[in-house]
């Protein structure tokens, strides 16, 4: 059996995945948060300007590194990251949970749950496709 596939993700409050970046079994993924903002195309809302960063950064400690914080503060976006060492209770584990809930939501994918392709290029096809879906279903909800 294949071994599940290590998978970045970037959503909005709500849950809705904003991106996706499918990385290695064998890397660190708190090297991926500056790639993953950049991946963020921009979102459109109020009159005006698209906005195409985040105002803010949540993430949970394994993203605790002083030289991604500063590289996140120098494109202007502000960060809330968990220290590591520090008990729990920052309230993270609330805002959280909605990236949580996203990557559960694509595991309900049997496609996704284990990754049973050889090349990553159709793997992450079937992530995007799974992220669409996602939002899809969250439309249909809405309407």
């Amino acid at each position: 059996m294949a071994a599940p596939a290590p998978n970045t993700i970037s959503t909005d409050t709500n849950g809705l995945p904003l991106a996706v970046i499918l990385t290695g079994g064998n890397g660190n993924d708190a090297t991926q948060p500056v790639p993953l903002i950049e991946a963020i195309g921009p979102t459109r809302g109020k009159s005006g300007r698209p906005r195409s960063k985040p105002r803010i950064v949540q993430a949970d400690r394994g993203y605790d590194h002083d030289k991604y914080r500063e590289m996140l503060h120098a494109k202007g976006i502000r960060t809330r990251i968990a220290r590591r060492g520090e008990p729990h209770g920052s309230g993270l584990g609330v805002t959280r949970c909605a990236v949580e809930r996203t990557l559960a939501l694509l595991h309900w994918f049997r496609r996704l749950r284990i990754r049973w392709e050889r090349r990553s290029e159709i793997h992450e096809a079937f992530l995007h496709l799974g992220c669409a879906l996602i939002c899809w279903r969250r439309l249909e909800q809405i309407s």
